[in-house]
């Protein structure tokens, strides 16, 4: 299936997912360790403050000295800091508190993505969102999706999912949700060359993944199906045997193309060559 394909079906599942799945927005997000905080307080400037949440899941500010957020959303944090105001400094607080930097729920993405790195997860987060958030996947993108997880005990534990099944099949039950700190690995598939000359549409060095080698009807598709004066019956492969010596296979592609024979695979730094046709 074309690339196109593949991210017009990523497209349509999360748009699908959104549609239908209840996402967690920023008032809902539980503040944790390391998270950036922007505190204002309407009439009180010495508390307009941006700290960073401690290890332990505490913020300090003048005044109200160290205060625990870890797992409160930022409602929650405004009603404490309003409370604790109130009783001794303000009457009627208005305070906002605003989260510059989720650091606390982050989940790493590696490999064959556009935009390989960390990622903020704000509310639910699933496997197919957060492909898409780092532009989808590359063209050399490998077979599986590996994600590996933490476990309460300490250890780890890796989970493989097929981009098939994910993707191509559109399978919801490996659109997954996501934990904080799963690292999210798309491993590269290593890419080789078939080169096709002659009489075909697009001549030249087209690189395939080496799990998956055409067949020469499939190269010469790639290569942008036949010229017009090529000479079908006449295809030649080049390719060398086990002792380096070139040998040529001649292929009438017509028979295949009419199913009196069997396509041909090909293989690693195949050459192909389409002459012309003297008619």
């Amino acid at each position: 299936m074309k690339r196109q394909n593949i991210i017009l079906i990523i497209a349509v599942l999360l748009l699908s997912g959104y549609l239908f799945s209840q996402v967690a927005t920023s008032s809902d997000y539980k503040i944790g360790p390391k998270d950036l905080l922007e505190i204002s307080v309407f009439g009180l400037d010495e508390l307009n403050q941006t700290v960073r949440v401690s290890e332990n899941g505490t913020i300090t500010l003048p005044l109200l000295g160290e205060i625990k957020v870890e797992g409160l959303s930022k409602g929650e944090v405004e009603r404490i800091l309003s409370t604790l105001l109130e009783k001794d400094y303000l009457q009627n607080p208005q305070v906002t508190v605003f989260i510059r930097e989720y650091q606390s729920k982050r989940v790493s993405l590696l490999g064959a993505v556009k935009n390989p790195g960390p990622y903020e997860m704000l509310g639910k987060q699933s496997l197919l969102q957060i492909i898409s958030k780092a532009g989808g996947l590359t063209e050399n993108a490998g077979e599986e999706v590996i994600i590996i997880r933490e476990m309460e005990d300490g250890t780890s534990r890796s989970l493989k999912i097929s981009i098939e099944d994910l993707i191509l099949k559109g399978d919801p039950t490996f659109n997954i949700p996501l934990l904080p700190n799963d690292i999210i690995n798309i491993p590269m598939e290593e890419m080789i060359v078939i080169y096709v000359f002659g009489q075909v549409r697009n001549p030249g060095a087209l690189q395939v993944k080496k799990s998956n080698i055409p067949t020469i009807i499939q190269i010469i598709a790639q290569a942008g199906g036949f010229a017009e004066r090529a000479s079908k019956g006449g295809v030649l492969i080049k390719r060398k045997d086990e002792t380096g010596k070139e040998i040529q296979i001649k292929v009438n592609v017509k028979d295949i193309i009419r199913g009196k024979k069997k396509d041909i695979q090909l293989q690693e730094n195949d050459i192909i060559y389409v002459p012309e046709s003297i008619f």
